[in-house]
């Protein structure tokens, strides 16, 4: 499959913010595998990553929910290396759609925001906006 610059040059981009998601993952993965500490993101009782990484939004259909993350940004990055705009695309929207879910949980079931999962909600956006360049640049 053949890809023009411009998909090339969106690619560079989509690749380093897969990898900041991969890290963001990790850490939000790290404070639910942790035992009970203060993490780096405790700031006070409405803005914490415990709501989500110790409290009711830790886990997803029982998998830990940095582990969904952890996923789908291990995906982005290998749909991006491989230049699988539509794979790409597919897993930034169910991305973005999750984050959603639980930054309107944050909001207004645990009353806490996780600072943590604000910052991937933010590169999931770029992700998606990005990918909908993608599939607008190969018309």
């Amino acid at each position: 499959m053949k890809t023009n610059n411009k998909n090339i040059d969106l690619y560079k981009i989509i690749i380093p913010l897969a990898l900041v998601g991969i890290g963001l993952a990790l850490y939000l993965l790290y404070e639910y595998l942790a035992p009970p500490h203060q993490s780096l993101c405790y700031i006070n009782a409405q803005i914490n990553c415990e709501a989500s990484t110790k409290g009711a939004l830790a886990n997803t259909l029982g998998i830990p929910t940095a582990l969904w993350g952890l996923t789908g940004y291990i995906m982005i990055l290998i749909s991006a290396i491989r230049k699988w705009r539509r794979v790409l695309f597919g897993v930034v929207t169910f991305g973005l759609l999750f984050c959603l879910r639980i930054t309107f949980l944050e909001l207004f079931v645990v009353n806490a925001i996780c600072p943590v999962c604000l910052a991937c909600q933010t590169v999931m956006i770029i992700l998606f906006i990005l990918g909908i360049k993608l599939l607008e640049e190969k018309r």
